[in-house]
């Protein structure tokens, strides 16, 4: 079986979507990776086709044919935008990015404020406007990598030692992340079968999505379900908590609210929202919505038949359950930064040439979502699906780089989708789509635009 049969064949049994016919696969090549980067890009977007194919085979008794570009794949997993006449922000902070420790490596993710602070603080180095990144090197060069990622942990930060894939399989959090499901599924009874009336060329039309991620993974799944047509409301906390980075590539097709949790009016107004919701998408820490009142079952009786797909950074059980984490940061703790390490002979980590497991997490969590709507036309019930960028790590560790296929060519203007988009920054193009289901065109209605700018409500159906 090769590579992209494996991953799309996991996929689509742990999003519980039935076998079909292959799809056709278009664009041979790779990205240059110890690992089958390209195949698990290709198999992802693939899934998510194939998710939308059987909700109108639900429907309409009809089932179109799923194409997948393994080349588009591949790009969309570095970004879709493309400005015209202006450029895009720097996506890291300046503190942000790996340096060597007494005895190994370890990356600091600072993009947050509060997680740029708490490295900072757990190093001795003054929050300053002008914090060299020589500073950070020199405190972080004075610490063993274990007790650095502890202590920037305990700071409230995020951080990940460098550690190879058999360190990270004996790891307690490894071994648990190694015997979850790629997606922890739980079906429970809805009130009545959904009475959605598909639309054969747009069929996410008229579905609500609640969108409560942040970059990258949860935003890339919601963003695929509205260029379906999907109503996506993104909720987010107000500036002081969060500072969005990468609006640019993640809003498209997304009307944004702000929303402070910490209020009680706020808190009570987003389980409105939760209650009159077809899907809610959400990347809190295990323990965060419990905490603030809103655990599994609060909205289950909330909304019974709600399609709820949650997504954390390492795993649902184990040690680590509660951690902080982001694509970059388990990387390094899962052992695939290791591996590019000693697969191109360099002398510092080495990660895959793309955030492949946000967006791999963020296409299998769109997959859930929408095979999750068709059970609900099918029985009635509500679903609850789980999922983590850990585990995707354990798929893609499952698959090295194995084909003979020659790496991509650059990007040409072929690649990207006629329409100019007219985004709040300016405007620009997008990739063409790298799945194409059949009698389906895939747009987003709403341009990229900045967070809080829509009231937190649904539009009357």
């Amino acid at each position: 079986m090769s590579p992209f049969d494996a991953f799309l064949s996991e996929i689509r049994k742990a999003a519980r979507l039935p076998d079909r016919p292959a799809p056709t696969v278009a664009n041979p090549g790779v990205l240059p990776s110890a690992y089958a980067v390209t195949d698990l890009a290709s198999a992802s977007f693939a899934a998510a086709g194939e998710a939308i194919a059987e909700l109108i085979n639900v429907r309409h008794d009809a089932d179109p044919a799923v194409e997948v570009d393994r080349r588009l794949a591949s790009f969309w997993y570095k970004s879709s935008l493309r400005p015209d006449g202006w450029d895009l922000p720097a996506q890291w902070d300046a503190v942000a990015g790996d340096y060597a420790t007494k005895d190994g490596w370890i990356r600091l993710h600072t993009n947050a404020p509060h997680h740029r602070k708490a490295a900072l603080t757990a190093l001795g180095v003054p929050d300053t406007k002008g914090t060299e990144r020589a500073n950070v090197a020199a405190a972080v060069a004075a610490w063993n990598a274990a007790e650095l990622e502890d202590a920037v942990v305990s700071a409230g930060g995020c951080a990940g030692e460098l550690r190879s894939s058999a360190a990270w399989a004996a790891h307690p959090q490894g071994e648990a992340v190694a015997s979850e499901p790629l997606l922890h599924h739980e079906a429970f009874s809805g009130p009545s079968p959904a009475s959605w009336e598909v639309n054969r060329a747009r069929p996410l039309d008229g579905i609500r999505v609640l969108d409560l991620t942040r970059v990258l993974a949860g935003p890339t799944a919601t963003r695929f379900l509205a260029g379906y047509g999907a109503d996506v409301l993104r909720v987010d906390p107000p500036a002081d908590l969060w500072n969005e980075a990468l609006a640019e590539e993640m809003t498209l097709g997304k009307r944004s609210a702000i929303l402070d949790l910490r209020k009680d009016k706020d808190r009570e107004r987003l389980k409105e929202l939760i209650a009159e919701a077809d899907v809610m998408v959400h990347g809190y820490r295990s323990d965060a919505l419990a905490d603030l009142g809103l655990g599994a079952s609060v909205r289950r009786s909330l909304n019974p038949g709600l399609v709820d797909v949650a997504l954390c950074a390492y795993g649902w059980t184990g040690p680590w359950a509660e951690r902080r984490g982001f694509d970059s940061i388990v990387q390094m703790s899962s052992g695939l930064a290791e591996t590019g390490m000693r697969h191109y002979g360099k002398d510092k980590p080495t990660p895959l040439p793309v955030q492949a497991l946000d967006y791999a997490t963020g296409f299998i969590v769109a997959t859930a979502a929408v095979s999750g709507l068709a059970e609900r036309i099918r029985s009635g019930d509500g679903s609850h699906f789980r999922t983590s960028l850990a585990r995707t790590a354990v798929l893609l560790e499952s698959q090295r780089q194995s084909t003979d296929m020659p790496e991509f060519a650059p990007e040409t203007e072929a690649d990207l989708a006629p329409a100019i988009e007219e985004t709040h920054w300016g405007p620009a193009r997008r990739l063409a789509s790298a799945v194409t289901v059949a009698g389906v065109p895939v747009s987003w209605d709403i341009p990229a635009g900045p967070i809080g700018t829509a009231e937190p409500a649904w539009p009357r159906r």
